[in-house]
């Protein structure tokens, strides 16, 4: 298959990689010949994940590798780079590097303020928050040293819209938000870091839907497009008031975000919301 080969050579860690825009990012990096680390929590998954690897790898004729651990626990983030290297060593030279991470695993939680629970407020935090921070940690001294490397943190359109019902979702993401400004500091010489703050999916929660559509509304490239838009987007459209982005279209601005193009980009958060949310 022809296709553009830009990551060849590269290595890529997706969290949350099994399904939805997990899975849609590992598609694009493996299609510009990234090698690629599928991160999934759940043994429910282990099917899924080696189906996906499998299939990148025959149609991209790359290597991908899945790995189920739970990263919300204190050594899950260093398990996914212990294994990797074990895995992505070259034998010959004996290097191993990670060129890019993409921090997607996280957990929606929409309880408003007075029905907080404590543990699952946690949990969010641990997964949200924790996880990307010290995933990041365990592959420093991998990371490439030249600038090259590539770190896109997934946030949510909720930090910037104050949605009810956010308190820990969306609070975990703008913690998110802010530490990417960090690290694209204290990790200037190695690599770029930014967040792409996707809105509206066709995976958005039930519970949520409510929440959002007065903010959807107001989506300039929202309007559902009957012929053009699938059948499924259009009946959705008018459940939460403006058609969700497809995986293909946020992947794809993470997956720019990677390129070697994007290296005079930093700190950013990328609004992937079809006008939802604006950016200076």
């Amino acid at each position: 298959m022809d296709v553009p080969r830009v990551l060849q050579g590269k290595l890529a860690i997706i969290t949350g990689a099994s399904r939805n825009l997990g899975a849609a990012c590992a598609e694009y990096l493996a299609s510009r010949c990234a090698n690629v680390v599928i991160v999934y929590a759940s043994e429910s998954s282990n099917d899924r994940a080696q189906k996906l690897a499998d299939e990148l790898e025959d149609k991209y004729t790359i290597k991908a590798l899945p790995i189920q651990v739970d990263l919300s626990t204190v050594d899950g983030p260093q398990m996914v780079v212990n294994v990797a290297k074990k895995y992505f060593t070259d034998p010959k030279t004996g290097k191993f590097q990670i060129d890019i991470i993409i921090n997607n695993a996280a957990i929606v939680n929409a309880q408003p303020l007075a029905e907080l629970d404590i543990d699952l407020f946690q949990d969010v935090y641990n997964l949200n928050c924790r996880a990307p921070a010290l995933l990041i940690k365990a592959a420093l001294p991998y990371l490439p040293t030249d600038r090259s490397g590539r770190v896109v943190n997934i946030s949510s359109a909720t930090t910037a819209w104050a949605a009810w019902g956010q308190t820990s979702y969306a609070g975990s993401k703008g913690a998110l938000e802010a530490m990417t400004r960090i690290w694209a500091r204290e990790l200037s010489e190695r690599c770029t870091v930014n967040t792409v703050a996707p809105g509206p999916m066709a995976s958005i929660p039930f519970k949520v839907r409510d929440f959002l559509k007065p903010f959807n509304t107001l989506t300039p490239l929202g309007m559902a497009r009957p012929g053009i838009d699938s059948p499924e987007a259009v009946k959705l459209s008018e459940e939460i008031g403006c058609r969700p982005g497809y995986l293909e279209e946020v992947a794809g601005l993470v997956g720019i975000a990677c390129l070697p193009e994007s290296g005079w980009m930093t700190g950013s958060v990328l609004p992937a919301t079809g006008g939802g949310t604006f950016t200076r």
